[in-house]
Formats: structure tokens, C-alpha cells, sequence
């Protein structure tokens, strides 16, 4: 009888993480599920648009160990709110270690995106909370991640890892 129970227990944990799979590889997860980060470059311009990839760099190093273990979005944004100033200061150092006196904010709000896919998962057209880094005037293109549910984290030495926590846990529960 125990096995019996273990294996329907089993059964509908896999039916659970194939539903879940299959919600955010779809882009069925609802938007206000998630929590974006956008790094906004000051142009278009070839320098403005290299210095905004070591800037995403410095702040997702910052911002990785602040809302790694947030088990909500609303922890990771009450993160990600404490946290404005220093993700600033990180991409103020690096525009001025590269010769940019144009200067950064970091603000968390709702804005509007156009539908987008990151590495298999599709987040459709819509209102999204975010955490924007404005670079100079902030009006040339920008580079996103999700922060809620997490995909964006460093390994150290700079180089960007993305992994997704959900099928992590779903791994986990099954070794």
C-alpha cells in the first residue's frame, strides 16, 4: 500500500512540474509573476551600448546575493527596493572606470514591454514590474533577464550564468 501511495505521489508531483514547465516555456505564467531587470544604455552609440554590458555585469554581481533566496516576488522587490543606491553606485564605477561621467538610477516601477523571449521562456506584451537602470538619458536600447523567478545570476569572476530556480527545485526533488 505504501508504494502504491508513493507512486501516485510521484505521479502528480510530474504532472505538477510538466504544468509548470509547460506554463513558462509558453509564456502562459501571468505577467504580474514576474520581476524584470532592464539595464537601459544612455544611446545606440557603439561605446554606450559596450559599457552597458560591463554595467549589467557589475549589477547582477551586486544584486545576485540580495535576491537569490527570495522565495517571493514581493521579497525579491522589498530586495531589490533596499538595494536602489548600492545597484546605482555599482554602474556609476563602472561608467567611470571607462571614462562615462553621464551617471546611473535605479528605480523599481511598472512599465509597459513588448512581448520577449529569454531562453525559452516568452513573456508576453504587458505591464511588468522592474527594476530599471537608467544609464545617462537611459533612451538607447537595453538589456533584460528576469529577476522573479530568478534566471539571472553570476558564478563569479564576471562571467553571467542563467539557470532557472524553478526546475532546480523540480531536480532536486527528485534526486
Amino acid at each position: 500500500m505504501k508504494k502504491i501511495a508513493v507512486c501516485a505521489l510521484l505521479a502528480v508531483a510530474l504532472i505538477a512540474a510538466v504544468f509548470a514547465f509547460g506554463t513558462a516555456e509558453t509564456g502562459a505564467v501571468g505577467q504580474g509573476e514576474y520581476l524584470r531587470i532592464h539595464i537601459r544604455a544612455n544611446s545606440n552609440g557603439k561605446e554606450d551600448q559596450a559599457v552597458k554590458y560591463l554595467v549589467r555585469d557589475a549589477v547582477v554581481e551586486y544584486l545576485t546575493p540580495v535576491v537569490a533566496e527570495c522565495g517571493t516576488k514581493e521579497a525579491a522587490m522589498a530586495a531589490l527596493n533596499g538595494a536602489l543606491d548600492g545597484a546605482a553606485l555599482a554602474a556609476e564605477r563602472v561608467l567611470e572606470a571607462n571614462g562615462f561621467s553621464y551617471g546611473a538610477r535605479a528605480s523599481v516601477r511598472r512599465e509597459e514591454f513588448p512581448t520577449r523571449v529569454y531562453d525559452g521562456v516568452t513573456l508576453s506584451a504587458g505591464v511588468y514590474d522592474a527594476l530599471i537602470v537608467e544609464l545617462g538619458t537611459g533612451e538607447g536600447d537595453n538589456w533584460w533577464c528576469v529577476v522573479y523567478p530568478p534566471l539571472c545570476f553570476t558564478s563569479g569572476g564576471g562571467n553571467v550564468v542563467y539557470r532557472s530556480k524553478i526546475a532546480e527545485i523540480i531536480r532536486n526533488f527528485f534526486a
